[in-house]
């Protein structure tokens, strides 16, 4: 992690070289004594002659001088990287101050990767729940029969609905009456049935 970090800070920073080349290869900005800190570089900037000049400048400043003066004194480094500011002796980290950064971004990633899996975790602690009391509800839901009618209340019901057909029958329609002469007609087969049986019967036994 170190080395990709190391090796990313290599590269903005021989981009930057290459970029700001030519100002130097060109003029000198600054007088003979080099600025000794961003501040004085960028108070030195300010005062080129040309808006691309001093963009360039500026740009320059940026890349010598990684802190910042503090209001109390000292110099402050801010890390992009752990969104913090670590305070530094100069206007630059000392190899020293840049292994306590390194050091720290470790664990700042770690931190991070702690937080992940336990917010992962809680979140998946508040889902089993609700998992399990929709498993036990549809568990329930299963096991209670479903009501049936009795026999009784249906042939109630059967009874009612022939009641009320019988009543809302038309008179004299067919529909109306075949019932009663069907049930006249089964009458009369009984009747003739039982008396034809009662005469065999008696031959018989003559």
């Amino acid at each position: 992690m170190i080395t990709a970090r190391t090796s990313a800070l290599l590269s903005a920073a021989t981009a930057g070289c290459v970029l700001l080349a030519p100002i130097g290869a060109q003029a000198q900005w600054w007088s003979a004594r080099a600025p000794a800190d961003f501040e004085e570089c960028a108070d030195r900037a300010e005062k080129a002659a040309t808006k691309e000049a001093k963009s360039a400048a500026l740009s320059e400043c940026h890349s010598k001088f990684a802190g910042r003066r503090k209001a109390g004194g000292g110099y402050t480094y801010f890390d992009f990287m752990q969104n913090r500011h670590f305070d530094i002796a100069g206007p630059n980290p000392t190899p020293e101050e840049q292994k306590h950064i390194d050091e720290q971004y470790i664990a700042y990633l770690e931190q991070e990767r702690r937080s992940t899996i336990a917010a992962a975790f809680t979140a998946k602690q508040q889902q089993q729940p609700q998992q399990i009391q929709q498993a036990a509800f549809k568990s329930e839901t299963e096991k209670v029969p479903v009501p049936r009618e009795s026999p009784v209340k249906q042939q109630a019901a059967n009874d009612l609905r022939a009641r009320a057909k019988a009543t809302n029958c038309t008179k004299n329609s067919f529909s109306c009456e075949w019932p009663r002469l069907s049930e006249g007609l089964n009458e009369l087969k009984k009747l003739f049935g039982s008396s034809q049986g009662a005469t065999q019967g008696k031959a018989k036994r003559s």
